[in-house]
């Protein structure tokens, strides 16, 4: 038996079905997994199929705020015991977790039926999801374009109605990135706020959390309300806080202070429809009573970017030590792509003194960042540098890809230290994400709004940024957007 109905309701609105009997956990996943073998062969979103689990548990008790929902993991980050764990990477074939994730026991305690995991650039290193071992995922709106990365298979899973929410990561901006590209709402919570453990304390330097990508503002913030609390195993302590479903039915004591502005916060070229979808919102932010006017952060672009980029060498050079050291045996070139490899070369090439002067950099420019917001309540730039691009468009190409090839298969560390060997490749990528790697380094709470499509007919999200610790101002502003310009029943051409 079908449920019809299903794309109408988020998920609070499925769980609040399964509550009252009006439908069984085991109905909404036939219906789940069914709307995935509709599209999934267009999109390529799901890469690994947990049916037989996802039915016995659907079968089961089920309790919690999401009680029955089907719901889809990212294959990266958190692990599901026993399933296969590939981090989009022929690395790890053959790897399956022995435990949870404590994320993945709370989204267990909510309630939630997982049924697949999804697809994802390898180890994450790149915003857009074009994995060797998967192949790329589509974008629901315009198959052939990157539906973002690295959550870009949950992305498009949500925006093409198999699921109203799905998990994701974001070290980079990759859970704002992919809901920008298709369409959808996307917070990345404040740092220390969602547990890592319990063999972590925290991932890529504290930059990475994890959480989902939803249709509705209230999914995002009730999951946040089911994910949140103390981790016996952290050596840090939480952001203990909670209630923030229930914030967004609380009015702002004061009208906003709101910053804007179109201005790339890293190097790179300013695109017309990246403006246009900022000014939209602001008008929109100033409509609903707000202050909003153009001012930025100061601080120096050039010097951030780079640090930004030695710490993601260094951590994927860490990784494939680590993977070493795990599956013991030696990690090869074969073993991974070839931008994962290069990008571990050039990590490898950075001595102990540098690291730790590119980690103070980083701190220092930060710290510029958040002062900014003792003026301003939020801040509102664009999510990406562009549209959802076309396949391949960040691929090194000719003879960029032909000096790569020749440095791999070298494995020499020190040809990197030529000039101009990746710089192409990184300005590619700042080109596309040149505002959000800023808040995976200062912590601070910061949301992908879907409140443009440009004249191709393609989503361009506009990014909210708030004070260290105030995830309800975020929560609450994207709400107030959501009720001003509902974007919940658009549907991509790809649909289930």
């Amino acid at each position: 038996m079908g449920f019809d109905e299903y794309a109408r309701y988020d998920a609070i609105g499925l769980a609040e079905l399964v509550a009252a009997g009006d439908v069984s956990a085991s109905e909404l996943l036939e219906e789940a997994i069914a709307r995935a073998g509709r599209v999934n062969g267009t999109i390529n979103a799901i890469v690994l199929d947990m049916h037989a689990e996802a039915k016995v548990r659907a079968a089961g008790p089920l309790t919690g705020a999401f009680a029955g929902v089907p719901f889809l993991m990212k294959d990266l980050g958190s692990a599901y015991a026993g399933v296969k764990f590939q981090s989009g990477s022929r690395l790890y074939r053959g790897y399956y977790p022995p435990h949870h994730s404590e994320l993945v026991e709370r989204y267990l305690k909510a309630g939630l039926v997982v049924f697949g995991k999804t697809n994802t650039p390898e180890l994450g290193v790149l915003p857009i999801t074009e994995p060797e071992l998967y192949g790329p995922a589509h974008n629901p709106w315009r198959r052939g374009r990157t539906p973002g990365g690295s959550s870009g298979g949950s992305a498009a899973a949500v925006a093409a109605g198999i699921v109203p929410m799905a998990h994701g990561g974001d070290g980079g901006g990759s859970i704002r990135i992919p809901a920008s590209c298709c369409g959808l709402f996307g917070l990345k919570p404040s740092r220390h706020r969602l547990p890592v453990g319990p063999d972590e304390t925290e991932r890529f330097f504290g930059f990475s959390v994890e959480h989902v990508i939803s249709r509705s503002v209230r999914d995002s913030a009730a999951m946040l309300d089911a994910s949140v609390g103390d981790e016996p195993t952290s050596i840090y302590f939480p952001r203990a806080d909670s209630g923030f479903l229930a914030a967004l039915d609380e009015p702002p004591e004061r009208p906003l202070r709101i910053a804007f502005t179109d201005e790339p916060l890293l190097s790179a070229e300013r695109h017309p429809d990246a403006t246009r979808a900022v000014e939209v919102t602001a008008k929109l932010c100033e409509s609903l009573g707000h202050h909003v006017e153009r001012a930025r952060p100061s601080f120096d672009a050039r010097a951030f970017g780079t640090a930004f980029f030695y710490h993601f060498a260094m951590a994927t050079a860490g990784e494939l030590k680590w993977a070493q050291r795990q599956l013991r045996r030696p990690v090869k070139a074969s073993d991974v792509e070839q931008m994962t490899w290069v990008l571990a070369m050039a990590g490898r090439s950075i001595d102990a003194g540098d690291a730790v002067v590119q980690r103070r950099v980083l701190h220092i420019e930060a710290a510029k960042i958040v002062r900014f917001f003792s003026t301003y309540d939020v801040l509102l730039t664009p999510t990406c540098g562009a549209p959802p691009l076309e396949h391949g468009a960040l691929a090194p190409k000719g003879i960029e890809s032909r000096l790569l090839d020749a440095l791999s298969i070298a494995n020499s560390s020190t040809a990197l230290k030529f000039p101009g060997v990746l710089d192409r490749a990184i300005a590619r990528a700042y080109d596309f994400a040149p505002y959000t790697p800023l808040f995976n380094v200062t912590g601070q709470p910061s949301a992908s709004v879907p409140t443009y499509w440009n004249d191709d007919g393609l989503p361009m999200g506009s990014m909210l940024t708030a004070r260290p610790g105030d995830d309800k101002t975020v929560l609450r502003l994207a709400k107030q957007l959501e009720e001003a310009q509902p974007w919940f029943d658009r549907r991509a051409p790809i649909h289930a």
